[in-house]
């Protein structure tokens, strides 16, 4: 497994995978290949919202045959109404005391109540739709945070998995109903449409211009599926811009950046970057709105001019007193009807056809492959309370769409019980290989074994929870200072005098019980008011705590004291010292005066092992460990005064 194969890479959607008919035998191929797969993609939208709630589709069905019909119906009303007018004038007969017992004055009432029906049902179904459209959004954001748990984590290594994920995000949670409205829409226009086309295909001498109609639309729908199709292009390939204009922009609203975003004075450097992106994602996006524009300028012309002359030979019929006023505004009023049923039809079906094919990027990330699960059927599940050995055979590792190996044919032995520190230069492969040993990540080639056994046998989650591991970007969590510890193991119960353990154990209790509500204080101030701002040293501290917290079999520590200074380092390595006991430990410190009380240390180098042993070998070698260890020791000597202080040596930054 190497390169993109293994990763997912970037892939093509469905509907970019059907070529184009290259004949007209291609053809039926083609159009039996394209709606395939618009209807598989549709069948994905009704189950999806089928699984939020059946309600919804039969609210949907209810209002497509509701809306279908009282078109037609208010239609046929009003043109009684004008024909009843226009008798009785015509006889002039009528008077006020007549008027109540008209058939003018019941059809009157019967519009009322119609509207008022129409008004009602519309507003009802508005806010239903409303209700649903927030449910299938958390249903489809569900599924996207249920993926996204079980995702290999070297997938977000992947600039290609952000764009199906930001694509995902951006599009999924309102098309699948918009997609299901617009065509149970579709099924209203369609019983409106041949109501109405019913209509004029009774009129005498107006038959003909339902075709008429229907040809004029032809134009308009190929414009509407092609743009459609050019619209989705556009915007499915622009995925980097709109990321790119979204983290340009979030940098000047971001909390944690504004500070550093002030003092360089960098606003105006990433407004500037904002606007070059936007400018190259707009003008092709603004060609292609103007385009579509013009064309439907022209249609619009001649649809027009078709209602015209159909209106005109309407009104000759009245005025020669073939037809009666009510029928020219039922008959113009069936032609303006068809006219917009069909624009509506056609437009409506090219924004579905649109939405299925946006709902892709949901149907692309859901099918990202997890290539870090168990490769038994039935995974051994590991056993927690024990002493755990861990091997690396001829381990290699490489990111995905790289071809540079980061780790390089490893051999390591980790004894049951033993404290192992990681020493190195940045980018040496420390914490690529603590990956591994948890596998966060599977060696491109290799094997870890766990207890002799290989490490991909066993169930992913109870192998998880035998590692306390704190990683150099620890997570900070808007909750409260008691949660905090406790995601450090979140099936275990509760319990206050655990909680305030390991708070003692990792030099934390102290500034904790001075916060306003001690352990109950919320932490950052994203939600709640009375939220409190950590430093970052009290956060490190936090976040050791919850390893302490978890009691696990194996530690592993990335700079676990990175952000503390030199007296709370020291109280947390004491701590560790008890806390190990028994236990295997990992750690990797830039600080390499821990490392002289492991049991062996391991010196990486461009992703390879160049040193092993204890501290006491290693200085005697005098190699590659004894000039990072002599080289950061230097910075504590003391200097003589008279010399003043001594020039900083020019060699790279000891991990």
């Amino acid at each position: 497994m190497n390169g993109m194969g293994m990763w997912g890479g970037r892939g093509h959607y469905e509907h970019e995978k059907v070529p184009p008919p290259k004949n007209l035998r291609d053809v039926p191929r083609f159009l039996s290949e394209l709606f395939g797969g618009f209807f598989k993609r549709f069948a994905y939208i009704v189950k999806l919202v089928w699984r939020t709630g059946p309600w919804i589709l039969f609210l949907l069905s209810f209002m497509a045959l509701f809306k279908g019909v009282t078109p037609i119906i208010g239609s046929l009303i009003s043109k009684n109404i004008i024909n009843e007018l226009q008798e009785n004038l015509k006889s002039g007969s009528g008077g006020l005391d007549t008027f109540w017992e008209s058939p003018v004055f019941a059809l009157l009432i019967f519009l009322f109540l119609y509207r008022v029906l129409v008004q009602i049902t519309n507003n009802v179904s508005h806010a239903l739709n409303r209700i649903a459209g927030e449910k299938v959004v958390k249903e489809v954001k569900t599924q996207i945070m249920e993926k996204s748990k079980e995702i290999d984590l070297a997938s977000f290594d992947d600039p290609a998995f952000y764009e199906k994920m930001e694509n995902a995000n951006r599009e999924a949670g309102n098309r699948p109903l918009t997609i299901l409205s617009e065509t149970f829409g579709v099924v209203s226009t369609v019983i409106e449409l041949i109501s109405f086309l019913v209509i004029l295909l009774t009129a005498p001498g107006l038959a003909w211009a339902t075709l008429v109609i229907l040809l004029v639309s032809i134009p308009s729908s190929v414009i509407n599926f092609v743009y459609r199709k050019k619209n989705f292009r556009y915007i499915r390939h622009r995925s980097k811009e709109r990321r790119q204009m979204s983290y340009f922009s979030g940098l000047l609203v971001d909390k944690d950046k504004i500070k550093e975003v002030r003092m360089f004075d960098l606003a105006d450097n990433f407004i500037d970057r904002y606007c070059k992106v936007f400018t190259q994602y707009y003008k092709g996006l603004r060609n292609l709105i103007l385009s579509e524009s013009a064309w439907h300028v022209f249609i619009s012309f001649l649809t027009g001019t078709t209602n015209l002359i159909f209106y005109v030979l309407i009104a000759q019929k009245v005025w020669t007193g073939s037809m009666l006023l009510g029928d020219y505004t039922l008959y113009t009023g069936a032609i303006a009807s068809v006219a917009t049923c069909v624009s509506t039809l056609i437009s409506t079906s090219a924004t579905i056809y649109e939405g299925t094919l946006f709902i892709d990027n949901l149907i692309a990330f859901m099918n990202e492959k997890r290539t870090v699960a168990p490769t038994l059927l039935s995974p051994v599940s590991a056993q927690r309370g024990g002493k755990h050995r861990i091997e690396l055979v001829n381990v290699s590792f490489r990111y995905p769409g790289t071809d540079r190996d980061v780790l390089k044919n490893i051999n390591l032995v980790i004894e049951p019980g033993e404290t192992l520190v990681l020493v190195g230069l940045n980018g040496a492969g420390k914490t690529t290989l603590i990956k591994l040993l948890t596998r966060l990540y599977d060696p491109t080639e290799g094997t870890v074994l766990l207890d002799g056994r290989d490490i991909r046998e066993y169930d992913i989650k109870s192998l998880y929870r035998l590692f306390g591991i704190i990683f150099q970007d620890f997570g900070k969590y808007a909750v409260s200072v008691e949660e905090n510890i406790c995601f450090g193991d979140i099936h275990k119960k509760i319990c206050e005098d655990n909680v305030k353990n390991a708070a003692r154990q990792s030099a934390a209790e102290d500034y904790i019980e001075a916060l306003p509500n001690g352990y109950q204080t919320p932490l950052m101030r994203i939600f709640e008011t009375n939220g409190t701002e950590l430093s970052i040293g009290q956060w490190q501290k936090l976040a050791v705590a919850r390893a302490f917290y978890a009691d696990s079999d194996i530690l592993i520590l990335d700079e676990p004291t990175a952000s503390l200074d030199p007296m709370a380092e020291q109280e947390i390595f004491s701590q560790f010292d008890r806390l190990r006991t028994d236990k295997t430990t990992i750690f990797v410190s830039h600080r390499l005066s821990s490392a002289t009380v492991a049991d062996r240390i391991l010196v990486l180098e461009n992703g390879c092992v160049v040193e092993n042993g204890n501290h006491r070998e290693l200085m005697d070698q005098k190699g590659r460990y004894y000039e990072l260890f002599t080289t950061q020791a230097q910075r504590y000597l003391a200097e003589e005064p008279e010399k003043g202080p001594r020039p900083p040596r020019r060699r790279p930054r000891p991990v």
